[in-house]
């Protein structure tokens, strides 16, 4: 389940990264649109590293890298 919603909030990221250019090259960067991509997105990757370091935390995701 942890692994699902990381997954779906990096997929959401995305689509906010892709929203942003479309919104920069179709209001040439004049609208307030570009903005609420750009707060959404840092929002979104906050969400991101939180599920990680939560899942770490709680046992839920494990490393397996030997150095």
């Amino acid at each position: 389940m942890l692994k699902a919603a990381i997954l779906l909030s990096l997929l959401a990221t995305a689509a906010s990264l892709f929203g942003g250019l479309f919104f920069l090259v179709r209001d040439a960067g004049h609208s307030r649109r570009l903005l609420q991509a750009l707060y959404l997105r840092v929002g979104l990757a906050t969400l991101t590293l939180a599920l990680i370091a939560w899942g770490f935390l709680s046992g839920q995701l494990v490393s397996h890298v030997t150095w």
